[in-house]
């Protein structure tokens, strides 16, 4: 069977797992916790970031830090992960969701500012298969407002906007190291990520249970001390080992998935050109990380054919989100403002197909080659 995914694995891994399974400390913040914070903050060019357990983490410690109330609203695509809505539902917000852009299956921009009330307070872009939303205009609107941007940046390691990377251009942002990301820190994990330096001093005590820990290993307090609300927002050190065994390969994990990414979607592009099926579109500000390839077909009952294709073929492709506010709990923390024109329309046409480090090359081809036979006993 060809899966969808395989984590990635760069063979670092195991020594520097191995190394930190046999030092005097696991929990968190240790040296390669460290080594990775410092591995972002530099390639990224950003004041401060932590690790966190997971992506989900760090979107829950975004909604404390720009301290979400009862009654906030925040602004975000429908098409996304429950995460992005939850973190702030968690802290009593009610979720706008706003339409998507077609071509690239982000947030539409020009959609934002109509759906602002006097509650709002944070634009939540999220920055769907590692291509960047339209952070021009977001930025642009909240400064006009007054309102937080929050970068959802789960699938947008490696990629830029215009020059920057994806997670610098909000006041904080999310990554995630999930196995079905590019990079992973061994199944789960996350990165906080603070552009504006306000933040950090309250992030490191939100993130250590809500006390000044991190002050008193810097020899700052005598002794540490609850100071604030928080939780456990730390990995362990063996998570942070497993990441950094990858960080190294970073820029050649990209390289190797844009190369499958362009192999598909040359292969497919006749398929497109004959109207059969609708292939990605990166905008030329854009620089995207291969974080998947997808195909849009013409219809729900098309995309169930296909998919049942791949099925008996032993190909697993798969369909990704159900808009948030047609799930119940949408029904409850949510309002859709104005009209779902292209939302659950595309999310009903696409399939994401087989990628992953390494991936052989001979395999995108049969998926090609399969695609193909679809469509040509469809004929």
């Amino acid at each position: 069977m060809i899966p969808f995914n395989r984590p990635p694995r760069t063979g670092n891994e195991d020594q520097y797992v191995l190394d930190a399974m046999r030092s005097n400390k696991i929990s968190g913040d240790g040296q390669y916790g460290q080594k990775c914070q410092a591995w972002f903050e530099s390639h990224l060019d950003c004041p401060k970031t932590l690790l966190t357990p997971s992506c989900t983490q760090a979107l829950e410690m975004a909604a404390l830090l720009i301290d979400i109330q009862l009654g906030d609203e925040v602004i975000m695509p429908s098409y996304t992960f429950v995460s992005t809505a939850n973190a702030f539902v968690l802290r009593g917000a009610k979720i706008v969701f706003v339409d998507i852009h077609p071509d690239t299956m982000n947030m539409d921009a020009s959609l934002i500012e109509a759906a602002i009330t006097p509650r709002t307070k944070a634009i939540v872009p999220v920055h769907y298969a590692g291509v960047g939303c339209d952070m021009k205009a977001i930025n642009s609107i909240a400064q006009r407002h007054n309102l937080f941007v929050i970068e959802d940046a789960a699938q947008g390691m490696m990629a830029r906007y215009e020059d920057r990377y994806l997670g610098t251009l909000g006041h904080i942002a999310a990554f995630s190291f999930h196995e079905t990301k590019n990079v992973t820190s061994g199944g789960e994990g996350g990165l906080l990520i603070l552009n504006d330096p306000r933040f950090i001093p309250r992030a490191e005590i939100i993130r250590e249970k809500g006390t000044n820990r991190n002050l008193f290993f810097r020899g700052m307090v005598d002794k540490y001390t609850w100071v604030d609300a928080g939780s456990s927002y730390l990995p362990s050190e063996l998570q942070a080992a497993y990441l950094w065994g990858q960080l190294a390969q970073a820029e050649a994990i990209t390289r190797d998935r844009l190369i499958t990414w362009d192999i598909y979607y040359k292969g497919l592009a006749e398929l497109a050109a004959q109207g059969c099926v609708t292939l990605p579109n990166i905008p030329p500000e854009c620089q995207h990380n291969a974080h998947m390839f997808y195909l849009k077909c013409k219809s729900l009952e098309e995309r169930a054919a296909l998919l049942a294709h791949f099925k008996k073929q032993d190909i697993l492709a798969v369909f990704h989100y159900v808009p948030l506010h047609s799930a119940p709990a949408g029904e409850r923390f949510s309002r859709f403002h104005g009209v779902d024109r292209y939302t659950t329309q595309e999310s009903e046409r696409l399939i994401r197909l087989p990628l992953w480090y390494g991936m052989e090359r001979n395999i995108s081809g049969m998926v090609i080659e399969q695609i193909k036979r679809f469509y040509l006993d469809r004929r």
